[in-house]
């Protein structure tokens, strides 16, 4: 697969995409929390996934699976909850879903698009690197990771108050979770091109919560 998105394109396709509302909004007509974070990155994604398939590490109950199906794309997603993937099988029926975890092989050897929505932050450092490796090398060049990763002023949800495993990186109600800053994410992906880096707030739960969202290209 070739890359179809010119480096010279990227800014103006960043700046329309920041114009739609960051991350996550309130609703207006009731409490419901809404986190349409992704849709602002569709101008991004699309031209890059039209001819191959978009591979999605985390989907969770689907709702970025489904955005992404009915914009006409083809989706490979993984999650560890047959639960979780029992409803994203239900709202997004045109993907191809597997379940497991994200230490293991992915299911496809080559993509120019992977996302990676609050899914990388389960892991010690170590492990953490080991999936950026393999996301690479399953990454076309020029191809994209675009991700959100917990910010360690995430304190509503476990960046606080809690046994420290590793550097912001802890015990929260038996879970781990891994939080990051600015300088973790760059050495997390030294060597990848970063394009996008923003600290947003996302409305997905009933408090607010922070998180990165990241575009980084595979050099």
């Amino acid at each position: 697969m070739t890359n179809p998105l010119p480096e010279r394109s990227w800014p103006s396709r960043i700046r329309t995409a920041g114009r739609v509302a960051a991350s996550g909004v309130r609703s207006l007509f009731g409490s419901s929390p809404s986190d349409d974070w992704l849709k602002r990155w569709l101008p991004v994604v699309a031209p890059l996934a039209r001819q191959g398939v978009v591979l999605e590490l985390g989907c969770g109950r689907g709702e970025d699976t489904a955005l992404l199906c009915e914009t006409g794309l083809n989706v490979c997603a993984v999650d560890l909850s047959v639960k979780w993937l029992e409803l994203a099988r239900g709202r997004a029926p045109k993907a191809t879903f597997h379940c497991q975890d994200l230490r293991d092989p992915f299911p496809i050897a080559q993509t120019n698009v992977v996302i990676a929505s609050l899914s990388l932050h389960y892991f010690d450092w170590a492990q953490t690197l080991q999936i950026i490796g393999r996301i690479q090398a399953t990454l076309t060049p020029g191809g994209i990771l675009l991700c959100r990763l917990n910010s360690t002023r995430d304190t509503h949800f476990g960046a606080r108050g809690h046994e420290e495993i590793e550097p912001d990186f802890y015990r929260v109600n038996g879970q781990t979770k891994r939080f990051f800053n600015e300088p973790a994410i760059r050495a997390a992906f030294e060597g990848w091109k970063v394009r996008h880096i923003e600290e947003c707030l996302s409305y997905r739960y009933v408090l607010p919560k922070h998180v990165w969202e990241v575009v980084l290209e595979r050099p």
